[in-house]
């Protein structure tokens, strides 16, 4: 199954208002592996000032895309690496308000694109709505469930198209993966256990007392399921010295 997680920044809150796309970034995952982190990024010239309070959030200025693309010059490009995928978005009715007002806007300048709005080209699933399905009465923002879900976004000082994707795609995968995600994404097949029997006799209890470097990967494994729980690892309540 090929995903893409998407994020966009723009000039203000209103599409019909004239507010436009000023950045855009997506990563793939493919079969829940994160496959190219680098799938599109891109800066636009919006072709309008920036609003103040945008300027706040994302920290992006008309000086700093003075010699950016506007969109109807990555139009193309990017709906032919959307194509076919299932788009992951946060709050998705603002994103794909605005692009598909972006595509709108190509197609009223004259020039034709493949679609003529995203919702033809790949399936969209909110992770906004999914988080309040999942955790109804509480906050989902972002942030919120960076929090809940043990993420470090230490690093987002100010929101960035990119950044907000890398990050929704930990988020997305802890928020559906359960413990598979917390293992890697397969788990590695083994050869039989070869058991020490000598002295064992039948009908009696056989015990197989772990080993040290077993014990050890059993404590960096309660470990890694406790920073990615945000300190809930349920063994480690029940034996806090285990």
């Amino acid at each position: 199954m090929r995903q893409i997680v998407l994020d966009t920044e723009t000039t203000g809150l209103d599409p019909a208002e004239g507010h436009a796309i000023i950045e855009i970034g997506a990563i793939e995952l493919i079969n829940r592996r994160v496959t190219n982190p680098d799938l599109f990024h891109e800066y636009l010239n919006p072709r309008r000032t920036i609003d103040a309070g945008a300027v706040e959030i994302h920290g992006i200025t008309n000086e700093m895309l003075a010699d950016k693309p506007v969109f109807a010059d990555v139009a193309e490009r990017f709906l032919e690496v959307i194509q076919g995928a299932e788009l992951l978005i946060h709050n998705a009715p603002f994103d794909v308000g605005f692009l598909n007002a972006e595509i709108r806007r190509v197609w009223e300048s004259g020039r034709t694109l493949p679609v003529r709005q995203i919702e033809e080209c790949c399936r969209i699933v909110d992770t906004l709505q999914l988080a309040r399905q999942m955790h109804p009465g509480q906050k989902n923002s972002l942030d919120a469930l960076c929090k809940r879900y043990g993420i470090d976004n230490s690093h987002r000082i100010q929101h960035g198209a990119r950044l907000d994707a890398v990050i929704l795609a930990d988020v997305y995968l802890a928020m559906t993966g359960g413990q598979t995600m917390l293992f890697g994404d397969t788990v590695e097949s083994f050869e039989p256990l070869a058991l020490d029997t000598e002295g064992w006799q039948a009908g009696e209890p056989l015990v197989i007392r772990a080993s040290a470097e077993e014990l050890a990967a059993h404590e960096e494994c309660l470990a890694h399921i406790d920073r990615k729980t945000g300190g809930r690892c349920l063994w480690k309540v029940l034996h806090p010295k285990a």
